[in-house]
């Protein structure tokens, strides 16, 4: 049986900073969901273990005032290349123990008309997610069966927040070091808690109905910053094809607040980005093609935006793809391979 894995992705609230001037606008060019590619999961069978790696590209060129595209522009594009593993174990047919790992190939800003001096690149590890679900209750009749899944999650950041960029200067040769844009960041720096729901009902011809909310938290980071806490809620709709094939259509709706700074750090910094150009509200329709063989399944899916509104002047969200494995690993001999949806961040 062929279940929908959904995205998304797993880029936090992506801001612009201008390195000499208070004039940095933020943008929010991906999700600000952690979980890419997990924001659909239900449990999977009893001592089974499910291995997933996803790989998601995220390019954007296009600013937006409010939901209107905007012409004013601060750099001329950014894209980012991530890819996430996941690693779920069904403890018993009820609860599973998930664990979560991001690494970003690359994160690039393209400074305007592709100034080198304003174009910055990162990579490394991201964040690592500890992510406990657990089925509250099922009912099964002739046609069709329900679940509701609860999860409570925690994000450990480990990869850098605080990156630079070095630059020299051109008549004395002196080498600086200017702080890279939030958006070329690997992570927030912060721990956040995540509170996930998932409700499910498959019926008997191949066709299920779901629906997943995510709420995530966020914590301080060293550096006085707290990124604008992110909800997110999906419904979706699956059909298998065949027995090998399958897909789904998901609309969703995202909303990130506005960050925060500590005042006294803000008083006393010179911040290079404007905290109010944060936050933003959106809507996707992501259709989704799944193929199942065996113990494998593959899945692509797209991020298609039909709303758009951002704080102030940000860039909006663009191409968002992503491409994705799952192995389905029996622990034991008597295990039965019974997966509820386990979609494919932010």
């Amino acid at each position: 049986m062929i279940f929908a894995r959904t995205f998304v992705m797993a880029l936090v609230c992506l801001m612009l900073s201008m390195p000499e001037v208070v004039l940095g606008q933020c943008c929010a060019g991906g999700s600000g969901s952690p979980v890419a590619g997990g924001t659909s999961q239900g449990v999977v069978g009893a001592s089974q273990l499910q291995i997933n790696a996803n790989f998601q590209y995220i390019r954007s060129h296009r600013f937006f005032s409010g939901s209107k595209a905007s012409q004013e522009k601060y750099f001329d594009r950014f894209e980012s290349a991530y890819q996430y593993y996941r690693f779920a174990y069904g403890a018993s047919s009820q609860f599973t123990m998930s664990v979560e790992l991001g690494h970003y190939l690359f994160k690039k800003e393209t400074g305007l008309n592709q100034d080198p001096d304003r174009t910055y690149t990162s990579k490394g590890i991201a964040d690592l997610i500890l992510f406990p679900r657990y089925t509250i209750w099922k009912a099964q009749n002739q046609r069709h069966e329900t679940t509701v899944t609860l999860g409570l999650g925690l994000k450990l950041p480990l990869g850098s927040y605080n990156d630079s960029t070095s630059r020299v200067e051109p008549f004395s040769g002196q080498v600086f070091h200017v702080p890279n844009p939030q958006a070329v960041q690997v992570t927030s720096g912060a721990q956040d808690f995540l509170f996930y729901g998932f409700l499910q009902r498959k019926y008997t011809r191949g066709f299920s109905l779901y629906s997943s909310m995510l709420y995530v938290r966020k914590g301080w980071n060293p550096l006085g910053e707290r990124m604008g806490d992110f909800a997110t809620l999906s419904l979706f709709a699956a059909k298998e094809i065949n027995t090998y094939m399958g897909i789904n259509l998901q609309l969703r709706g995202e909303s990130m607040r506005t960050m925060k700074v500590n005042p006294v750090i803000e008083t006393l910094s010179f911040l290079n980005y404007d905290p109010a150009a944060t936050g933003y509200s959106k809507v996707f329709i992501s259709p989704q093609l799944n193929i199942d063989l065996n113990r494998f399944a593959f899945y692509f899916l797209a991020d298609i935006p039909v709303y758009q509104h951002v704080k102030k002047t940000q860039i909006g969200t663009g191409l968002q793809i992503m491409l994705g494995i799952s192995y389905n690993v029996p622990i034991k001999k008597s295990a039965q391979n019974v997966i509820i949806p386990s979609l494919s961040i932010h």
